[in-house]
């Protein structure tokens, strides 16, 4: 009977912390085009609906870790393991602190418009549980560590991308003395980078739960035969226009407006696809203890989970995402299209360089570290120092805030129900 009860509880808490993650994972993805101008709110919400819940239900994993990462030793909570009998039950207790945790610290940043990383809140969360649990000796320490390098290495890198970038757009295009020839020129390059990029993060992130290891040659060799196809129709479509463009700044930031609405597309959609695992992993495993009464480290999830999950999301951005846009659109620097473009782009391409390369990264702080990079671009002054320190300062606290939160919550169910 407990079983079916923490199920219950899991089911709510998993909402909560997709509800949590739509109001400041997916709120912060959407910020920069935002704030930009290139989409409206209630448009980037049409956006997320769509996109989120697609990637979620239609490729996102149908088998997940029980705790995403690899952070934790399921294998002590089995009947077997050192808890006997109570292992199961101590293990979907553990869930349930976890998402209740990891929800509360994000509803507090979100309260004051903060972007921090979901996945570090849950694993911060799991952390605390599995301490205070199992003892520290249960913890895969060596991959926290990895994690955390990860808060130094990807904002640094995706500003450094984005800062490059922007400064190329600045001194090819915006500052010519006739930029809506330039980025005539200079669109079809544009458009064919902006692709493969989006074709390679397509089919090794977005798809990576549908597609496995694929020939590398074989991926690139379609992701350049699209940028060619794509480039080329950008040309027609650019030279159609440029003629009558009446206000050439306006025309040129229009441009980059478009693509800003393609990769806010592909952002929302690989994060449907992947981080709502954040939410539905632990519900998966509640659900698999509940109906075997056996712990397994990777288990089916239920379409029902998947949807819900993305619900949880999307309804999390239509009705509380408003506060962390704010902050990434307009509250660190200024932002244009061609800012919001140049930003977006050295996350993308960040995220992508890491996740080859197997180091795990948390998109929230490169897309922040990308809008602090092109806020660069323009001098210190361009940049709200009160509100970078802030950020900063909920990135130091995240996995601590999040880890004393579960082992609290954790404390008082074991009084609970053991």
């Amino acid at each position: 009977m407990a079983h079916w009860v923490i199920l219950g509880a899991v089911l709510a808490a998993g909402l909560y912390m997709a509800w949590n993650i739509g109001a400041n994972d997916v709120a912060n993805a959407m910020g920069t085009s935002v704030g930009s101008g290139a989409v409206t709110l209630r448009q980037a919400v049409v956006i997320a609906a769509i996109f989120e819940f697609s990637g979620a239900v239609l490729v996102g994993s149908h088998v997940t870790q029980t705790i995403r990462s690899g952070i934790l030793d399921t294998s002590v909570y089995s009947t077997t393991g050192q808890f006997g009998a109570d292992g199961p039950l101590l293990l979907m207790l553990g869930m349930v602190a976890a998402l209740i945790a990891a929800g509360l610290w994000l509803q507090l940043a979100t309260t004051f418009g903060l972007p921090v990383s979901t996945t570090h809140s849950i694993v911060g969360a799991v952390v605390g549980f599995g301490v205070v649990a199992a003892g520290f000796s249960k913890i895969n320490w060596l991959m926290v560590l990895r994690i955390a390098g990860g808060w130094v290495i990807s904002p640094l890198a995706g500003g450094l991308v984005a800062f490059l970038m922007f400064v190329y757009l600045r001194r090819t295009i915006l500052r010519q003395a006739n930029p809506a020839e330039r980025v005539r020129e200079q669109s079809p390059y544009l458009v064919g980078l902006v692709t493969v990029i989006l074709v390679l993060s397509f089919v090794y992130k977005g798809l990576k739960n549908v597609l496995h290891d694929p020939p590398w040659w074989m991926v690139l060799g379609i992701a350049v035969l699209l940028a060619v196809v794509a480039g080329s129709g950008a040309r027609v479509a650019v030279v159609r226009t440029v003629r009558v463009a009446a206000n050439p700044y306006q025309y040129v930031e229009r441009i980059f407006g478009w693509l800003q609405v393609l990769t806010a597309s592909y952002v929302a959609f690989a994060h449907g696809t992947n981080d709502v695992a954040n939410a539905i992993g632990p519900v998966a495993a509640a659900v698999h203890i509940a109906q075997t009464g056996e712990v397994a480290g990777r288990v089916a999830v239920p379409t029902y989970v998947l949807m819900a999950g993305g619900l949880g999301i999307v309804l999390g951005l239509a009705t509380w995402g408003y506060k962390v846009i704010e902050t990434v659109g307009r509250a660190i620097t200024e932002m244009a299209p061609s800012r919001g473009f140049s930003a977006e782009f050295g996350a993308a391409s960040t995220v992508l360089v890491f996740s080859l390369l197997g180091i795990p990264v948390s998109t929230t702080h490169t897309l922040v570290g990308a809008v602090i990079g092109v806020g660069l671009a323009h001098g210190l002054g361009a940049l709200n120092l009160r509100v970078v320190r802030n950020i900063i300062n909920s990135w130091i606290i995240t996995v601590p805030t999040s880890a004393v939160l579960a082992t609290v919550v954790f404390l008082i169910l074991r009084l609970l129900f053991l």
